[in-house]
């Protein structure tokens, strides 16, 4: 295991990327962790970005340029009670041969078309799990092959079979291998082997369990936590990027939890991590007001995964809720931050 230290402050005499012209939003991102999603639409030039500000999810397209093109407010569907429930995560599911847009709130799991105009599936949350002064969430998305995965307040991860078309979506397992709220789930195609490890949950107490997908999800290793929740999570290649509430990014082998790399990458807790899977770049974002980026190889010698940290950013006077890579080599990256009305951009110099 090899520990780094703390970047610090950006080399102000070389840069990587620099910032473009921002995307206006109509409100401000939400103080939720991995606040942002994007999906790139190569065939027609175009990105989307999503964004979490109360009951309402805020959609976007914009030329490359960062000119917004359109916008949909999709609001959260009601169930039962009187006052709107809050979304806690949008995000975009690429599945192989479709794409859904997937919003979780506080009643419930909604599955839109991926331009948002059509709701497919709707799924309540099921309150007999929760104790009277517990608050029933669902957070946490990501596709495994023809699967959604969502994580829920009580630790569980329900699995969606999404067909190859139409609305006949069907909850077919529920995972359990966590004891508290699942906060983050990554996944990544797997490479063809029985054992690979493709998809890894997180939650509230810091644990990761990292499942091999299937008609049957099979729990293949748990990683302890350390008493610090980890917000967010990524795979690439077998490893598994972890980041937690005390700003450290830690590195392990997906299928037998080796710890490879400690990094004390952030002064104060990070909000999201996201993986450039052409070119195996890791981007972390905290709370501290600085998005890094780090490269990512394996040592053909050791089989380790090692660390070199290659840009540091900071949006000032912004607590940063979500960043995201916008395309699959890592050339740009977007920011939100609460109480900023702006997705911010950076593009490759």
């Amino acid at each position: 295991m090899v520990a780094a230290d703390s970047p610090g402050p950006p080399d102000t005499k070389v840069r990587m990327f620099r910032r473009e012209r921002s995307i206006p939003l109509r409100s401000s991102a939400a103080a939720l962790c991995n606040n942002l999603s994007v999906l790139q639409v190569p065939s027609r030039n175009l990105t989307h970005f999503g964004v979490v500000h109360g009951p309402s999810a805020q959609l976007l397209s914009a030329a490359p340029e960062g000119v917004p093109l359109a916008q949909r407010q999709l609001q959260a569907k009601e169930g039962v009670g009187v006052s709107p429930p809050l979304i806690t995560q949008v995000h975009w599911c690429v599945l192989p041969f479709r794409v859904l847009l997937v919003l979780t709130s506080h009643r419930g799991i909604q599955m839109y078309e991926s331009d948002g105009s059509v709701m497919v599936y709707w799924h309540a949350l099921d309150s007999g799990d929760a104790s009277p002064v517990q608050a029933m969430f669902a957070r946490g998305i990501a596709s495994s092959g023809h699967f959604i995965c969502v994580g829920t307040w009580s630790g569980r991860v329900l699995v969606f079979d999404i067909p190859a078309k139409g609305p006949n979506i069907v909850l077919s397992e529920e995972l359990a291998g966590h004891q508290t709220p699942i906060t983050d789930i990554a996944a990544e195609p797997a490479q063809g082997q029985d054992c690979m490890a493709d998809m890894v949950t997180a939650d509230d107490s810091g644990l990761l369990c990292v499942w091999r997908s299937g008609p049957e999800f099979k729990l293949l290793t748990q990683i302890p936590g350390f008493g610090v929740p980890c917000p967010s999570v990524q795979l690439w290649h077998g490893t598994v990027a972890a980041g937690y509430g005390d700003g450290q990014v830690r590195l392990y082998e997906a299928s037998t939890g080796t710890l490879h790399v400690q990094i004390s990458a952030h002064a104060r807790a990070i909000c999201a991590l996201d993986l450039a899977p052409e070119v195996g770049k890791l981007l972390s974002a905290a709370e501290d007001t600085f998005v890094h980026i780090w490269k990512l190889t394996r040592s053909p010698e050791s089989g380790y995964t090692e660390v070199e940290h290659c840009h540091g950013e900071c949006v000032p006077d912004t607590q940063v809720c979500g960043a995201r890579f916008c395309d699959p080599s890592g050339s740009c990256f977007a920011v939100t931050g609460y109480d900023l009305a702006e997705i911010v951009r950076f593009s490759s110099v």
